[in-house]
C-alpha cells in the first residue's frame, strides 16, 4: 500500500510539473495582449520569441508528503502592467470530479441556481482569493480516489487597493496581495488554475444571486522591481470527497498556521456590552413582547415591528439570555422583560396546532394559523431556548407546568411529522402538509429531541433523535452534502454542517460504548466539513475600507454559504463541541479552531468609545462584507445597511457561555 501511495504521489507530482503559464500585459488605453510562455531552463519566455518587459524564473521544490512548491520570481526590466496565470492539468475526467474552494465551492455547486457560481452556468471559474476561507483550489477524482490541491503561500504582509472600475480590464490604483484560484473543466479533463493579481471569470458574483461581467486586474511593476509568488501543490489519496476535504483542511491549518489573536475583551466584558441590546431593542407595544432582532438599520438600530422566533431573531433565546444576565447582575429590568417575553409567547405565540408562530409582522393583521409556514429549524430553535429556560428555572426552584405542557404537545406533534426515513420536512404548515419536503434541515430537530429526552425522561424522543441521525448519516454526512439549513438560501452552507455537528454531539453525550463512539465518529466527520467554512488567514483591505481601518482580522470567522459570500459570527455551540471533540479524538486542530473563534469574534463589538460602524453600542454587526460581494449596499470593508443583530448576540452569548449545553446534557 505504501508503495502504491508513493507511486501515485510521484505520478501526480510529475503531472504538477507540467504546468502551463500565460502572461497578460496591459498598455494603458489598449486592450491587453496575452502571451503563452514556455520554459527556457529556469526562465519563462514568450513562446513566439518576442521580448518581454519582465524576466520570469520558475523554481520547483519537492517537499515531503506528496507536495511540491512552485515559485515564480518576476523582475521588471521596464514599467509593465501584468497579470500572470498558471494552469495545472490533470488526467481526471471533469464528470468524475468534485471541486473544492473552501467556503465557496463544494462538489459542483449544483444546489445553487444559475444566478450563483455553479456548474449550471460554467464548468470553469476563477475567483479572488479573499472569497475563500483558505486561498486554495482543489479537485478530487472519485474514480481514481486521488486529489490535488494548490495553496497560495501568503506574503508576510497583506494589502489591497481600491479600483476605479469593477469589470473588464482594470489597472490597479495601488498595491494588492490578492491573487486568484479556480479550475477549468471545459475540455473534459480537470485543470486547476491560479495566478496573480486577481481575476474573476467567466462572471463575478457581486450579490445574492447576481452575476456580473468578468474582471481581470493588472498590477504595475516599475523598472528594477521584483515580485515573488509561491504556491504549494499537494497530492493525496482519499476514499471519498469528504475524506479529501478533511485532509486538505488539515493541510491548510498546518501550512497557514493561524495563531489566536489577543482578545480585545474578556467574555464578561463582551456580555456587558451586548446587554445594551436587551435594554434598547425591547418592544412591548404588541401582544407578543420581543427584542427586535432583524431588519434593523445599522445607523440607528431602531426596533422593527417583526418578531422572529429563531433564525435571525432568536427572540426566546435572547429572552433567556437577558433573564440569566439580569439575575447574575441584579438588573431587574432585564428579568422582568424576559419573563414578559416568555409569557407573551405562551399566551399568544402558539398556533392551534401547538407550534410556535415562527415570524410575526406585528404592525399588520396576523395570518390565520392555517396560513403560517413553519420551518423545522425555527421550531427547534424555539424549543431549544425554552428548555434552557425551564432547566434554569428548575435549578432555581421554580417550575412552569404550563410551558412543560405546551412543549409536550409541540414535541408530540413533531413526532408525527417525522418521515419514515427519519427526516423532517424543511418547511410545513400547521396541518403537516409539506411546503418544502427537503430533509436538509433534519439535524436541527435532533438536538431538540435529545433535550426533550433529557428533560422529560421519555425515550420516544431519544428514538426519534436516533432516527434523524440515521438519515443524516446516509444522506448528508456520507455524501458530504451539507445543505439547506439556512432559511434564506437552499444551497451548500456552513449552518448545515454545524447542525450535523451539533446533532451527532448531542447523541454522543447521551449514549454509551459502541453507540457513543459511532456518534463521535460521525461528529468528527461533520466537524471537519464545518471547519472548512472558517477563515484560516486574514484577508487584506484597502485604506478607506472601514474593516481594514479598524484592524479587522478575518481568521476565526466563517463564510456563510455558496450564495451568501460574507463572514459572520455564527458559531453558537460549535467552538465548545470542537474543543470537546479534540479531547475525544486527539485532533488538536479542532481545539485551535475554537481558540481562533473565541479570540477573534469579539473584534467588532460596538462600544461607546469604539462603535465599529454601528449606531448603538452592543448591537453586534451581522453582514461583514470582507470581499467584493454585498447584500446590496456598501461593498467590501463595510456592512450592509440593514442587519439582524438578534442572532449575532445569541451566537456570541453562547460562544462565551461554554458550559451551557454540557450542563443540560449532563443533568441527572
Amino acid at each position: 500500500m505504501k508503495k502504491l501511495l508513493f507511486l501515485l504521489c510521484t505520478m501526480c507530482t510529475l503531472a504538477a510539473s507540467a504546468q502551463t503559464f500565460r502572461l497578460s500585459l496591459k498598455q494603458p488605453g489598449n486592450d491587453a495582449r496575452t502571451i503563452d510562455l514556455k520554459a527556457d531552463g529556469q526562465h519563462l519566455v514568450a513562446a513566439d520569441g518576442q521580448k518581454l518587459p519582465l524576466d520570469i524564473t520558475v523554481a520547483r521544490t519537492v517537499l515531503q508528503g506528496g507536495s511540491s512548491q512552485l515559485t515564480l520570481t518576476i523582475h521588471a526590466r521596464e514599467r509593465a502592467y501584468y497579470n500572470i496565470g498558471v494552469t495545472l492539468p490533470t488526467e481526471f475526467r471533469t464528470d468524475d470530479c468534485d471541486f473544492y474552494l473552501p467556503g465557496f465551492w463544494y462538489h459542483k455547486n449544483l444546489r445553487s441556481p444559475r444566478e450563483a457560481p455553479s456548474f449550471h452556468t460554467s464548468r470553469s471559474w476563477n475567483v479572488r482569493e479573499d472569497r475563500l476561507s483558505s486561498p486554495l483550489t482543489a479537485v478530487y477524482d472519485a474514480t481514481t480516489k486521488r486529489g490535488i490541491s494548490v495553496l497560495r503561500q501568503l506574503p508576510a504582509q497583506g494589502g489591497d487597493c481600491l479600483t476605479t472600475h469593477s469589470e473588464g480590464e482594470v489597472i490597479l490604483a495601488g498595491r494588492t496581495t490578492v491573487g486568484f484560484v479556480g479550475f477549468d473543466g471545459e475540455s473534459g479533463k480537470a485543470k486547476l488554475t491560479f495566478g496573480f493579481p486577481y481575476e474573476e471569470t467567466p462572471r463575478r458574483y457581486i450579490r445574492k444571486l447576481t452575476l456580473a461581467p468578468a474582471i481581470t486586474a493588472f498590477a504595475r511593476m516599475d523598472d528594477g522591481e521584483t515580485q515573488i509568488l509561491s504556491w504549494l501543490v499537494r497530492t493525496c489519496e482519499a476514499e471519498d470527497f469528504g475524506t479529501f476535504v478533511s485532509s486538505t483542511w488539515q493541510h491548510c491549518v498546518d501550512r497557514l498556521a493561524p495563531k489566536p489573536l489577543k482578545p480585545r475583551y474578556t467574555p464578561n466584558q463582551v456580555k456587558e456590552q451586548l446587554a445594551n441590546y436587551f435594554r434598547m431593542a425591547y418592544v412591548d407595544r404588541y401582544d407578543i413582547k420581543y427584542h427586535s432582532g432583524h431588519t434593523l438599520r445599522c445607523d440607528d438600530c431602531k426596533p422593527f415591528p417583526s418578531a422572529q422566533l429563531g433564525f435571525c431573531g432568536r427572540t426566546i433565546l435572547n429572552a433567556f439570555n437577558a433573564l440569566e444576565w439580569g439575575e447574575q447582575t441584579g438588573e431587574k429590568l432585564f428579568v422582568d422583560q424576559a419573563h414578559a417575553i416568555l409569557a407573551s409567547y405562551l399566551a399568544h405565540g402558539l398556533t392551534e396546532g401547538g407550534y410556535f408562530k415562527d415570524e410575526l409582522r406585528l404592525d399588520q393583521p396576523l395570518p390565520a394559523d392555517r396560513d403560517i409556514v413553519h420551518s423545522i429549524r425555527q421550531q427547534s430553535e424555539g424549543v431549544y431556548a425554552v428548555f434552557h429556560y425551564l432547566n434554569y428555572e428548575r435549578r432555581h426552584g421554580r417550575q412552569h407546568r404550563d410551558w412543560e405542557q405546551a412543549l409536550r404537545r409541540l414535541l408530540d406533534r413533531m413526532l408525527q411529522l417525522q418521515k419514515p426515513d427519519g427526516s423532517f420536512p424543511r418547511k410545513y404548515r400547521d396541518d403537516h402538509t409539506d411546503v418544502d419536503a427537503s430533509g436538509g434541515s433534519t439535524p436541527s430537530a435532533t438536538s431538540t429531541l435529545v433535550m426533550a429526552y433529557k428533560y422529560f425522561k421519555d425515550k420516544r424522543y431519544l428514538e426519534a433523535a436516533k432516527r434523524t441521525v440515521d438519515y443524516l448519516e446516509t444522506h448528508i454526512i456520507a455524501p458530504s452534502d451539507y445543505f439547506s439549513s439556512t432559511l434564506d438560501a437552499n444551497c451548500e452552507d456552513k449552518e448545515a454542517a454545524i447542525s450535523a455537528v451539533t446533532a451527532t454531539y448531542y447523541l454522543a453525550m447521551v449514549t454509551k460504548k459502541a453507540e457513543r463512539q459511532h456518534y463521535i465518529d460521525l461528529c468528527r466527520r461533520a466537524t471537519y466539513f464545518a471547519c472548512t467554512w472558517y477563515y484560516l488567514w486574514d484577508v487584506p483591505f484597502a485604506q478607506g475600507q472601514m474593516l481594514g481601518d479598524l484592524g479587522f482580522q478575518s481568521r476565526g470567522w466563517g463564510n456563510v454559504s455558496v450564495e451568501n459570500n460574507h463572514v459572520d459570527v455564527f458559531i453558537f455551540e460549535l467552538a465548545h463541541i470542537a474543543r470537546w471533540l479534540s479531547a475525544q479524538t486527539g485532533e488538536q486542530r479542532f481545539a485551535l479552531l475554537a481558540e481562533l473563534a473565541e479570540s477573534s469574534m469579539n473584534q467588532l463589538l460596538p462600544t461607546p468609545q469604539r462603535l465599529c460602524g454601528i449606531g448603538v453600542p452592543g448591537f453586534y454587526p451581522e453582514v461583514v462584507q470582507h470581499t467584493t460581494w454585498d447584500y446590496g449596499r456598501n461593498g467590501k470593508g463595510f456592512y450592509n445597511d440593514i442587519f439582524a443583530p438578534g442572532w449575532t448576540i445569541a451566537s456570541l452569548w453562547e460562544l462565551y457561555s461554554p458550559r451551557r449545553t454540557a450542563d443540560f446534557l449532563e443533568m441527572k
